[in-house]
């Protein structure tokens, strides 16, 4: 398509584009600043509770283990509802990918898996998209019915082909609930800097030692997947927005209507981001299993919904998708360290953080909200002072309380795509 096509597409567009309230963007000076901030108060807080797992390496590596699949789940949101196709059906998309995963890895290794999680994850997207696209079912119908079928067809699949009687994948290990063990995906750490940083860890010096201990986690054991999760969040970034496709892709969550009259293939177009959301969603499911060397019934946990989450949270922009993927993957990565005392010291986070809401919500002249947000910083400065730890139910509930913090404080800053979830037949704009 021809530079002047793009041209008086993205300019049809800006319009609509332009409507997102009129706030200037973050310069990356400002988000450098802002994560620097962040780290200051991690590092405080880690000094005054005592709680060390905060900026330990191995509290951070498992979040970064727990972040990618949901990252993965959350990046293929972002490709259907960049073009106007709501995916709740990401969990079932995952579900299909652990199953296939864990279906090929044990026969033929864990880079056959990770190819057939995510075959599996697109067929789950062709489906969703030929009823939504085609049919033009409701995408909320359609992704629940997805998601029912999903878990219905692995399950009976896994009885049929991992636990029947006498089968070779019976013979090798597996049952009704897992399919047979597979191979170890290698993994790496960086010459020389892990090893200085763990050195510069254990010596517990404030800011300094909370910074090498994170980042040690980051560059320590980390799955070849992981690698290529990342560049799979440059490249949906340069592709989505600076690519004549991707904003022929935008444009049909936009406005699928000046798309069309400006000779775009809307039905393509939006067929390509479901399969391609599928596909991700399937990924995510097969580093789950990937991880843990084998496909189980319930592998995903509602890992999906919790990446639609992210990708909300993300306001539909792979950054933000991925630092949203961190902070839940955080979050969960706290379930497998039994960080009750951790948690209890994130309880004095979020009253910290909630002070400041205090603050610009009376600048803002909401003084009913200000008075909630007060009451509910006491509640949780009460429950800090008075407790030393948390209950372990309550840990295990974390990423799920933190999906509904995060969701209701960023709301009013959220711009979805103009057209999301809307009905759209082929020529209805003329």
């Amino acid at each position: 398509m021809s530079t002047t096509f793009t041209a008086a597409l993205s300019e049809r567009l800006s319009g609509k584009n332009k409507s997102a309230g009129g706030r200037r963007k973050l310069s990356y000076p400002v988000v450098l600043l802002m994560i620097a901030g962040a780290l200051l108060l991690l590092s405080a807080l880690r000094v005054i509770t005592s709680a060390e797992d905060l900026t330990s390496s191995g509290q951070w590596s498992g979040a970064l283990g727990a972040a990618v699949p949901i990252g993965l789940a959350g990046l293929g949101g972002l490709w259907a509802e960049r073009a106007g196709i709501v995916n709740i059906g990401l969990e079932g998309m995952m579900m299909l990918g652990t199953f296939c995963a864990g279906w090929i890895g044990w026969q033929h290794g864990p880079w056959a898996a990770a190819l057939a999680g995510v075959i599996g994850g697109a067929i789950g997207g062709v489906v969703h998209a030929i009823a939504t696209v085609t049919f033009n079912v409701d995408h909320i119908i359609s992704g629940v019915a997805i998601n029912i079928l999903a878990l219905g067809f692995t399950q009976y699949l896994a009885k049929l082909w991992f636990g029947a009687e006498g089968s070779a994948a019976q013979q090798a290990g597996g049952n009704d609930k897992q399919s047979p063990v597979m191979e170890n995906m290698g993994h790496f750490s960086v010459p020389g800097l892990s090893d200085g940083l763990h050195s510069i860890e254990k010596h517990h010096w404030f800011f300094v030692s909370d910074i090498a201990g994170i980042l040690n986690g980051l560059v320590s054991d980390v799955s070849w997947l992981t690698i290529v999760a990342a560049l799979l969040f440059v490249g949906t970034f340069f592709v989505l927005w600076r690519s004549a496709f991707g904003l022929r892709l935008r444009s049909c969550g936009e406005s699928p209507v000046a798309a069309e009259s400006l000779g775009v293939n809307v039905y393509t177009y939006k067929y390509a981001a479901v399969v391609v959301s599928g596909a991700l969603a399937g990924l995510g499911g097969a580093f789950l299993a990937i991880g843990t060397h084998m496909y189980s019934d319930g592998q995903t946990g509602g890992r999906g919904y919790i990446g639609l989450a992210t990708m909300i949270f993300g306001n539909w922009r792979p950054g933000g998708v991925a630092m949203g993927a961190g902070l839940f993957g955080f979050m969960d990565s706290l379930q497998l360290r039994s960080g009750g005392p951790t948690v209890h010291a994130l309880l004095l986070l979020v009253a910290v953080l909630l002070i400041g809401l205090v603050v610009w919500q009376l600048k803002k002249g909401k003084s009913r909200q200000a008075i909630v947000s007060s009451i509910v910083v006491a509640a949780l400065v009460a429950w800090y002072l008075l407790t030393t730890t948390v209950p372990l139910e309550f840990v295990d509930a974390t990423p799920y309380v933190a999906t509904l913090l995060v969701l209701s404080l960023s709301a009013q800053r959220l711009r979805p795509p103009k057209a999301d979830g809307q009905p759209y037949r082929k020529g209805q704009g003329k």
